[in-house]
């Protein structure tokens, strides 16, 4: 079959659709031809792929060729089963008759001579030439059409069908294109089981000797090309991957050696897109193929099928992949290829495909995934091709002009020499470019760096060039080092290139190494570098076919501009895929290209965004290659702004990357620049350069209101000293976020050392919240910047402190608004009234510092500090009060304990000791409470004698203590402190002798918590009364000294009688009350309420018998009323008795005994106040309960007062009580006033029925 191999060819490069044979019976062809044609191709035809499913096939392009035609008749039948793919797939058979016995006589038997050949698919068309007005005519052509179908239908198969000229044809060609695509469907059906069955016996031998690869490929590929012809581009993409699949299996078959390929003129070009470029006859082989020629084939074959599935994006991914693996397969035969080969073939390769998948492919036409994936293999390809190109370049001497970056670097070092059988030789005639060369070699040098970096170059390279290409050379056995390097030593610094001579060492050796003519010995002399470069460039003009390429390789210019072409299609590709950092990477190259012809403005764009990446990445070893030339060309812009920043970068990189004078350069810039005039000056971000953050330990803690010194840790980047003009520091609130941050602020200047600096930062008061760290801000020179980088878990004893995967700890807490101190007076029990008595006001600070302190005393209206007398203060003792009895306490108790000190008060102020700060501490201060007026007794005889009320000794002490560090803080308190007499006084006549003497009895309530001792008293008697005994008023028993206990009484006996009245006008010039006169001392402690008064000596005990104190009290006395004045009795109730829910009067009787001149208290004798008590529960008043009732003066005179009730509760109960208010009980006779008890009765029973209405 291999002999068909140009035949078959052929017939794929012209034939691309299904051929339908046209028997023509009655010469209708030319009539019905134009409709037939008309309707090509078939639209939205069904056909039955390999796996017999059914596949939509849009549009089938066919022809219809007469049987007749040479085409049809001209083939042989070994010929006819190779190539049955384009044999017909259906007969058409053009029939006419208009009358039945024609039919029966010449068409049917012709007919059935035509169709007895059951392998084809036929079909049979009657055409009606009937005209439409012609009825006769048109009932003859349906009787014989049908008599056509009964004789060549069946009921399994319509074989026939009606084409009317003349009528109608829309549904005449829909049956016509139905059955014609049924035949075309059974035919593919058959031929495909037929070429499955061959394949198949083919592949079952495929390990025997007796396989032929050509025979088995011809097969596979006829049905892979019907499959085409039929536009089921799957099935046959299918064919041409098992077809690969099983020539890679049996093409290196163990015995059998076959040529690789790849010899020829013009095979570096590869033919990836091209099966024609070569006929297969001349890659024939034995029986298989040459590997190098056929597998291109087999791959174009499947890229053309899949440009026409549209799916572009698979072809660049399966050609990538294919160019991977064919690269691998070169490598193989790289010793038997011509010099770079493999590098060749790879370029074209990449860049044919690179090509023809961008044109065919459209944005929109996949998935976006799938688009991101083929932008991504774009990349890929023109990645690989400018890697390679770089190697060919490298191996001509442009190694130079490749910028010796991580990216190419890792490219190149990785990627081996090529590895001919004998590396190139010098050609005779090439010493004037050997000499170019070296003058080329001799003037490189690397471009210094800015800031004076130094850096030990990348390689481009896996091993020394020199020493790879000279140990190749197949004669060179042996030779000197020395002679090897050119009498210079080689660097291994990766540059490729000996280095110089050193002056002192200087060889005057001969050139004759450098020409082959003038060496006589037998052993070649080893190569120079620049003599590898120009036999290498030789050897690529013979290898390199394409003009254009050989353009791009024919000088510097055109190589770089050919190198950047192709980095920017890796990068646009690369910005378009899921890849991007590749093409930031690849920018990178770019921008190296763009500085090195000074074209910064390009270049800086470019850099920017690839130290970026790196930077976000955290890859500084990369980082530090392309900063330092960002900087070098911002700073040749003028971009101050750019040029700052970039220098903080590089301050804030690995200390370890960089040389100490290296950084310290990067500083003096930093320095530089901030002292200078800027332009447009902008805030520079030194984040990354100076970190903070609090001090390790718990926040700081405050009051509100309170100001403080909050303590931040700075670590400067900074290699040297730098000095800050300013500092604040914003803290931001957690609580609310709405308020913005506050700042707190260092103005004067800072010198930041390397490393760890403690700053303190003077803080305002701030609201209660929580605080963090937010913005470091500050000025250098006239540069101001800021930082961002705070660690938010507190430093740490590493670099990596500012890590943000910790929570944020507050560095500041401001406690919400409480009670820092408390200010309470040290007693409650009263004290003496009119006499120096120590206040003491207890100061209690609540977890607050009371350092500093100052207290302001005001005393209210009637009370007065005694300024004579010192202020004490002592530390309060919690179990003070827990003090045992009183009168028996030491009698050499001190009211000033041992940690007594003594303060001097300034215009009412006070300062609070230091050690009062945290404890609690007791201000005794000396007052003075002042009462004009006397102390009043109760007179005798009254109703309810009234007790002094409280608000009359009540005083106030308005205290404002200010603390806190600045004395921000103020608490404000009044407190009551009450004052009183020692003694409350009461009369009542104890007795009355028959000579009209009175016994008044005064009895002495004790009012203080203290003992007092009464060591005289005596009586000054008003008007109307006289002593009887002793007229110096003293009481009748004197037992003096009287202890007088707290809170007890005590009774003094004393002897009076009544005297005459004088007139009312001597009266009135008289003292109205009698004076009461007690002197006594006081033994009590100021830490429990009144004691003795404050005097000059303060050790003094308090209980020592001091100056006496006298206390005097007003008694109003009144002559003793001896006969009664009313009498008040209660009438008898009604003899029905009292029930519950009755009104029933209560009835008294007011009778006058005497005339009441002079005994009545009231002023209006004829009105008499009466009030009736009533228990509520027990009864209702319906009336009034209190009232006046006029009552004569006249003795006998008399009066009823009555009141209306109702009972509510049954039983015996308390009546209601009858009140005079306005007359002493003295004065009342009652003999009783009512009855004790009185009984009611219940309600009485009650019932209740309806009755009818009239």
């Amino acid at each position: 079959m291999a002999s068909f191999l140009p035949q078959f060819q052929s017939i794929k490069t012209s034939f691309d659709h299904v051929v339908l044979a046209v028997e023509d019976v009655s010469d209708l062809w030319p009539i019905v031809k134009k409709g037939f044609e008309e309707r090509l191709p078939f639209r939205r035809a069904f056909l039955n792929n390999k796996t017999r499913n059914p596949v939509l096939v849009d549009e089938l392009p066919a022809e219809y060729i007469l049987t007749t035609d040479a085409r049809l008749r001209s083939r042989f039948p070994q010929e006819q089963a190779l190539f049955w793919f384009r044999e017909p797939y259906a007969t058409i058979v053009l029939v006419t008759c208009e009358d039945l016995d024609e039919f029966k006589n010449i068409l049917k038997p012709r007919l059935k001579l035509i169709v007895q050949n059951d392998e084809r698919e036929w079909f049979i068309v009657f055409v009606s030439k009937a005209p439409a007005h012609n009825d006769q005519a048109t009932k003859m052509a349906k009787k014989v059409y049908a008599k056509l179908e009964v004789d060549f239908s069946s009921k399994k198969r319509e074989r026939c069908c009606k084409l009317d000229i003349h009528g109608p044809d829309g549904h005449s060609w829909e049956d016509l294109e139905a059955k014609v695509m049924e035949c075309i469907r059974n035919t593919l059906d058959r031929r495909i089981h037929f070429y499955e069955d061959e394949i198949r016996k083919l592949s079952e031998q495929r390990f025997m000797p007796v396989w032929n690869f050509c025979n088995f490929f011809i097969l596979k590929e006829s049905l892979a090309f019907m499959f085409e012809i039929a536009h089921l581009h799957e099935d046959a993409l299918r064919e041409y991957d098992e077809l690969e699949l099983c020539y890679l299996e049996t093409v290196n078959m163990a015995g059998k050696r076959r040529d690789f390929g790849g010899l020829e003129q013009g095979d570096d070009q590869a033919t990836l897109l091209d099966p024609g470029k070569k006929a297969l006859a001349q890659i024939v082989q034995d029986d298989s193929f040459r590997e190098f020629e056929f597998r291109q084939y087999l791959f174009a074959c499947q890229a053309k099928l899949l440009f026409k599935l549209s799916r572009p994006f698979e072809v660049g991914s399966r050609g990538y992949s294919f160019i991977i693996s064919f690269s691998k397969a070169l490598a193989l035969h790289e010793r038997m290829l011509p010099f770079c080969m493999r590098e060749v073939w790879v370029i074209t390769a990449c860049l044919a495909l690179i090509n023809a998948t961008a044109s065919h492919y459209k944005d929109g036409l996949a998935a976006a995934d799938v688009e991101k994936e083929f932008y991504r293999v774009q990349g890929e390809l023109y990645t690989l091709c400018r890697t390679k190109f770089m190697r060919l370049g490298y191996l001509i001497g442009y190694g130079s002009d490749i910028d010796r970056s991580p990216v190419n670097s890792a490219s190149l070092s990785m990627l081996p020499w090529p590895k001919p059988a004998v590396w190139p030789s010098l050609p005779a005639d090439a010493s004037s470019e050997v000499l170019a060369k070296e003058k080329m070699i001799l003037q490189e040098s690397a471009r210094p760096k800015h800031f004076g970096i130094q850096r030990k170059p990348l390689p481009l390279e896996p091993s020394v060039l020199l020493r790879e290409a000279n140990r190749r050379r197949a004669s060179l056995s042996a030779g000197n080092m020395l002679e090897l390097f050119d009498g210079r030593p080689y660097t291994n610094d990766g540059s490729g290139s000996p280095s110089p001579l050193p002056k002192g060492n200087t060889l005057s050796m001969s050139r004759t190494f450098s020409s082959t003519g003038n060496f006589e010995s037998s052993i070649d002399a080893p190569m120079r570098l620049a003599e590898i470069y120009v036999a290498a460039e030789h050897a690529l003009r013979s290898t390199i076919s394409d003009v254009e390429m050989w353009k791009s390789l024919s000088s510097v210019d055109e190589f770089e501009q050919k190198y950047l072409d192709l980095s920017k299609g890796a990068a646009n590709n690369y910005h378009r895929s899921w890849w991007k950092r590749h093409g930031v990477v690849l920018d990178g190259e770019i921008a190296a290209v763009y500085h090195k012809h000074e074209n910064y403005d390009f270049a800086a764009n470019l850099y920017e965004k690839v130290c970026a990446l790196y930077a976000g990445e955290g890859w500084e070893n990369l980082l530090v290659e392309v900063l330092p030339n960002l900087a070098e060309c911002q700073k040749i812009l003028n971009d101050q702004a750019g040029y700052l920043s970039s220098c903080v970068r590089l301050l804030s990189l690995d200390k370890g990357l960089f040389l100490t004078k290296e950084r310290q350069a990067f500083q003096s810039e930093v320095v530089r620049l901030a002292h200078s005039e800027m332009e447009h000056p902008v805030p520079l971000d030194v984040s990354s350069l100076i970190r903070f953050s609090g001090n390790q330990g718990p926040p700081l803690e405050l009051c509100d209101g309170d100001p403080g010194t909050l303590s931040v840790m700075l670590r400067s980047g900074f290699p040297d000293d730098i000095t800050l003009e300013s500092l604040s520091l914003t803290l931001s609130a957690t609580n609310n976020t709405d308020e913005g941050a506050k700042a707190v602020k260092k103005s004067e200047a800072i010198v930041l050392r390397p490393g760890r600096n403690n700053i303190n930062f003077p803080l305002p008061p701030q609201k209660p919240g929580s605080y963090v760290l937010g913005v470091l801000t500050g000025q250098i020179g006239q540069l101001r910047f800021r930082s961002h980088s705070s660690s938010k878990s507190g430093p740490a004893d590493t670099d990596d402190f500012s890590s943000y995967e910790k929570p944020t700890r507050p560095i500041l807490k401001v406690a919400k608004p409480r009670s820092l101190v408390d200010l309470t007076a040290a007693v409650s029990s009263a004290l003496l009234m009119n006499e120096s008595q120590w206040v003491g006001i207890i100061v209690k600070p609540i977890d607050y510092s009371l350092k500093g302190a100052v207290l302001h005393i005001d005393t209210g209206p009637g009370l007065r500090i005694e300024d004579r007398h010192g202020i004490e203060i002592e530390k309060h003792e919690v179990g003070s009060r827990k003090t045992p009895n009183i009168d028996n306490r030491p009698d050499n108790l001190s009211p000033v304990s041992a940690a007594v000190k003594q303060l001097i008060p300034e215009d009412g102020k006070i300062s609070l000791p230091d050690w009062t700060s945290n404890i609690t501490s007791v201000l005794w201060i000396p007052l003075l409470a002042v009462s004009d007026g006397l102390a009043k007794g109760t007179p005798a005889g009254t109703v309810a004698p009234p007790r002094q009320s409280v608000v009359d000794g009540l005083r106030t002490i308005a205290l404002k203590l200010d603390f806190g560090a600045s004395h921000n803080q103020t608490f404000e308190k009044t407190i009551a402190v009450h004052f009183t007499n020692p003694f409350h006084v009461s009369t009542r006549v104890a007795d009355k002798c028959n000579d009209g003497t009175l016994l008044l009895q005064v009895i002495l309530q004790s009012q203080v918590k203290a003992s007092l001792v009464i060591y005289d008293a005596w009586l000054d008697l008003q008007d109307g009364f006289a002593h009887a005994g002793k007229a110096d008023g003293r009481p009748a028993s004197s037992f003096f000294p009287l202890v007088v206990s707290s809170k007890s009484r005590a009774g003094i006996l004393f002897t009076i009688c009544l005297a005459d009245t004088l007139a009312k006008d001597e009266a009135k010039q008289l003292d109205p009350a009698s004076i009461l006169n007690i002197r006594y001392t006081i033994s009590g402690s100021r830490k429990l309420g009144a004691h003795s008064p404050v005097t000059e000596e303060l050790s003094e005990p308090d209980n020592i018998k001091a100056e006496h104190l006298t206390f005097r009290s007003a008694l109003v006395l009144q002559r003793p009323v001896l006969d009664p004045c009313l009498a008040v009795g209660f009438l008898p109730l009604p003899s029905s008795g009292i029930r519950v829910g009755q009104l029933v009067t209560m009835k008294w009787r007011v009778e006058r005994l005497k005339d009441s001149e002079g005994t009545m208290p009231s002023d209006n004798l004829d009105e008499v106040l009466y009030e009736v008590d009533i228990n509520s529960e027990n009864w209702m008043v319906a009336g009034r309960k209190r009232g006046y009732v006029s009552l004569s003066s006249k003795q006998g005179s008399r009066i009823e007062i009555s009141i209306l009730c109702l009972p509510l509760v049954a039983g015996y109960v308390r009546p209601p009580q009858l009140g005079l208010p306005n007359v002493g009980e003295t004065n009342i006779s009652c003999n009783p006033p009512g009855p004790h008890l009185v009984c009611v009765l219940p309600s009485p029973l009650s019932s209740s029925y309806c009755v009818p209405a009239a």
